[in-house]
């Protein structure tokens, strides 16, 4: 009788160890001044966070009609990314339709000025983190994977890795999708707008190997041929950059195993900057 009573002891026990040194979430109200509001995000701390050390931050930005939340609720070992690498993971928030740009036309969409300079100044204040590019990246799903790359293209200060999966990479092809026109006038009356914000466009920023690099599009999905005509151009310039493209659509079950990959390239990037 009394080996039946001792293990479930042994079991809670086991289940608080373990517990006790898992990777922690924060749900946060961080502030921009900029669009004078709070915005929520979700930080991850990895399981040594107490040790006393800074750590590198990837920042996570979601897909069109998403949140904050969208990472931290979908995918399927988020945490662990967090404690296998040792890094803190962010999950921003692009307000459903964002783009993560400062809108040209609406003021009330500033989302380049909030996640590449108010995000990462908030985060810094209230984590130990390594406050310099080197512990910064950044990657993105679908909507998000522009804005990764757009915010990282533009603000080599701030980020030093960059990724995108299943990312809009070039949007122009899709004039009438995903609340684009509201954000940057429409396409036919503002075909400015539209050149100045796609990511493929913004090539002319870069130099060889002045961020690290990571792209990765399943071959049935719609992004698809935007996501290999930006690999040419990144090859045609000579910028080094990884580039993976597997079967898969534009879904979670693609994206869960695509942040692994992901996660892994920035640990590595970290490490090389240590």
């Amino acid at each position: 009788m009394k080996r039946f009573r001792i293990l479930p002891l042994i079991g809670a026990f086991l289940l608080t160890f373990t517990y006790s040194f898992a990777a922690k979430v924060d749900t946060v109200d961080t502030y921009s001044a900029s669009m004078k509001k709070n915005i929520k995000a979700v930080v991850i701390k990895p399981d040594s966070y107490a040790s006393g050390k800074a750590f590198p931050v990837l920042y996570l930005l979601h897909g069109y009609s998403g949140n904050y939340s969208d990472w931290a609720r979908k995918h399927l070992s988020i945490n662990e990314l967090a404690d296998q690498h040792q890094m803190m993971i962010v999950c921003a928030d692009g307000n459903f339709s964002s783009w993560y740009f400062d809108s040209p036309v609406d003021p009330a969409y500033k989302y380049e000025t909030y996640v590449a300079t108010e995000l990462p100044a908030w985060i810094d204040s209230h984590y130990k983190t390594v406050k310099a590019r080197e512990g910064r990246g950044i990657t993105g799903l679908s909507m998000g994977g522009h804005g990764a790359l757009y915010l990282a293209f533009k603000h080599q200060d701030v980020f030093g890795a960059a990724g995108s999966m299943s990312g809009g990479v070039d949007f122009r092809p899709f004039p009438n999708n995903w609340d684009i026109a509201k954000r940057l006038g429409t396409y036919a009356q503002s075909p400015e707008n539209w050149e100045k914000h796609t990511v493929i466009n913004l090539l002319h920023l870069l130099t060889p190997n002045s961020l690290a690099l990571v792209i990765d599009c399943g071959t049935e999905d719609f992004f698809y041929r935007v996501n290999n005509n930006l690999h040419d151009k990144l090859s045609e310039r000579n910028i080094p950059h990884e580039y993976t493209s597997r079967p898969g659509a534009h879904n979670w079950s693609y994206w869960n195993t695509a942040l692994t990959h992901q996660a892994l390239f920035m640990k590595q990037y970290f490490d090389r900057k240590k």
